[in-house]
């Protein structure tokens, strides 16, 4: 019995460390007409500052839920905020009626199927995951 537990202590430390580890990116749909985006232009879309999408339009944000660990690191990273601090931001938009949050899906791959499927949205997910139904926005370092 320890040494199953053990296992399973081991493959969630793994699974933890893959994930942290894994390289993120900002995609849209392949058929989307959004041009490449900086990291500012990013954050200030996912911050709710900016409402527009350089060569596209409004944009339909897609976030992973807040248990996800793509998306801790992904506002680390491009906001320089924790999720809870990015939390508190669309709160605050959406008590003063100036913004809605990002629309959130379950993880990467309901991310990509929605990206995908609306021309307007744009989400992150691991670089990995990158097929030929979305295109890279932007790489998270």
């Amino acid at each position: 019995m320890k040494n199953i537990f053990q296992f399973f202590l081991l493959l969630g430390s793994m699974l933890v460390a893959h994930t942290c580890n894994a390289q993120m990116v900002v995609v849209a749909g392949i058929n989307s007409p959004a041009k490449v985006l900086t990291r500012e232009q990013t954050a200030a879309l996912f911050l709710g500052k900016s409402s527009q999408l350089p060569g596209a339009g409004i944009p339909v944000l897609i976030d992973q839920v807040e248990t996800v660990e793509a998306r801790q690191m992904f506002y680390t990273k491009v906001t320089d905020k924790t999720a809870a601090q990015v939390k508190a931001v669309w709160s605050r938009l959406v008590f003063s009626g100036k913004g809605s949050p990002p629309k959130e899906v379950a993880n990467s791959a309901e991310v990509k199927k929605m990206v995908a499927a609306n021309p307007d949205a744009i989400g992150y997910i691991e670089k990995s995951a990158v097929d030929g139904t979305v295109k890279i926005l932007f790489t998270i370092d």
